[in-house]
């Protein structure tokens, strides 16, 4: 078990840096021609913002102090990196949201949070969509009774109603059952009017 979950860190982490060059390319992921992209990062750019500029002064001040008290170079060298690789990860993160968002197609519904959680939906499952926004989500992704949630800032925004139950892969490879979907939308009625388009004939 240790292995797997490990096995899926190193898949996020390398995923991460994935996104990170999607970001700088202007390129989404998962976004098929004639389907519509639902983004969900504006709600927390603004905090992540704050965290990177937070960390970067961090960055800069924790060096200063220790060369300030002659620490050895190779602990100086040490926290660097590892301040580093923060600011990259706080990056990774946004860009992951940015360059993946949900997905609308004729066939699917794809809810995603970067490169943490992906989750397709078959439209003939879907049995009704509406909007209802919470702002107490207590986790990233979580199911519980059978409502998946997949919140930003704590907040979810739209409500998908299953006609039976799906298959649910948490982020570490957890697996539950939901009939109840509730996730996050920069734009929730766009949501709607594409969901609410008839899927075309086969």
């Amino acid at each position: 078990m240790m292995v797997g979950k490990g096995l899926r860190l190193l898949r996020i982490e390398l995923l991460s840096v994935v996104s990170l060059l999607l970001w700088i390319a202007r390129r989404r992921h998962g976004v098929p021609a004639g389907a519509t992209a639902v983004p969900y990062a504006r709600e927390q750019a603004p905090i992540l913002l704050v965290f990177l500029f937070v960390m970067t002064v961090e960055t800069v001040g924790i060096d200063l102090l220790l060369r300030a008290i002659d620490c050895p170079e190779w602990l100086r060298a040490v926290v660097l990196i590892g301040d580093v690789y923060g600011i990259l990860y706080c990056l990774a993160l946004g860009a992951a949201c940015v360059t993946r968002p949900h997905v609308v197609t004729p066939g699917e519904l794809r809810v995603r949070f970067g490169v943490y959680f992906y989750l397709r939906v078959p439209r003939e499952l879907i049995s009704s969509v509406r909007l209802s926004r919470t702002y107490n989500e207590s986790r990233m992704v979580s199911v519980a009774d059978g409502r998946l949630s997949v919140a930003v800032s704590s907040q979810t925004n739209v409500i998908v109603q299953l006609a039976e139950p799906i298959a649910v892969v948490r982020p570490l490879g957890g697996r539950a059952e939901a009939t109840t979907i509730r996730f996050f939308a920069d734009d929730p009625d766009a949501v709607l009017r594409a969901l609410r388009q008839a899927a075309p004939a086969r």
